[in-house]
């Protein structure tokens, strides 16, 4: 895209939770595009359930031609108001920052893909890790491997729901007879799953929570650091 407006335009990817410009809008997810200072689009916008200003989220699914070139002709219309000194109309446009996730475990009722009931009450008074991923998610097969390797080290003591997203069951059911983690709950994703968790900008995402149910913390993407920031995090919490 910033190659067609030549030298007057060009494109900076800054990592997640390195933004100066993130921090000043309070986004707190990822992805989020900003032309100059403008926020353009916000995670919820590419949400695969949405939650945003429309069902969905303006560019969801992502995967579609027809969201690619929506979200193409948008940032175009946005370059090329700030181009011609129309920031002001390119701020009318722009996306506003949301708030995150819950602050305590939503109430859900789902039963898992080895026919197991699971309530927000049956996990009550334990650490519990959710997290969201997708079968076409490469990094999300790394984190699933370590939650099922906390989950042994810890026992009874910490829960671990694994929520698939924009996956079909068969592909789902093949992943976790590869991983064999037979005490993780494996869980099909709904739109008011997802929802009910403050919606999914991107996978994978780890929300955890603590043994009152609180929302403790929530990990975006697979950075380096993820381990060690989230056991510390878990640590705290079994203690």
């Amino acid at each position: 895209m910033a190659q067609e407006f030549g030298d007057r335009a060009r494109f900076v990817s800054e990592n997640y939770g390195e933004s100066e410009l993130a921090k000043r809008f309070g986004v707190t997810r990822y992805p989020a595009i900003f032309v100059d200072d403008v926020l353009v689009a916000t995670p919820d916008d590419f949400g695969f359930y949405g939650g945003g200003r429309t069902a969905g989220g303006r560019y969801a699914p992502l995967k579609s031609a027809a969201s690619h070139e929506r979200f193409r002709a948008d940032l175009h219309r946005m370059i090329e108001s700030i181009l011609a000194g129309r920031k002001d109309a390119a701020r009318a446009m722009a996306a506003p920052a949301r708030a995150g996730g819950p602050s305590k475990m939503p109430a859900f009722a789902i039963t898992d893909l080895a026919g197991r009931r699971l309530t927000r009450e049956d996990l009550a008074g334990r650490v519990v890790l959710v997290e969201f991923w997708a079968t076409w998610c490469p990094p999300c097969r790394g984190t699933l491997r370590w939650l099922g390797e906390l989950r042994k080290r810890h026992g009874d003591r910490l829960a671990v729901v694994a929520i698939a997203i924009e996956s079909e069951e068969p592909a789902v059911r093949a992943l976790i007879d590869g991983l064999g983690l037979p005490d993780v709950n494996w869980v099909m994703g709904t739109p008011e799953l997802a929802r009910n968790f403050g919606d999914v900008g991107a996978v994978p995402q780890l929300t955890v929570f603590g043994r009152d149910a609180r929302t403790a913390e929530t990990f975006f993407g697979a950075p380096p650091d993820l381990h060690a920031k989230a056991e510390a995090r878990i640590a705290s919490l079994l203690n």
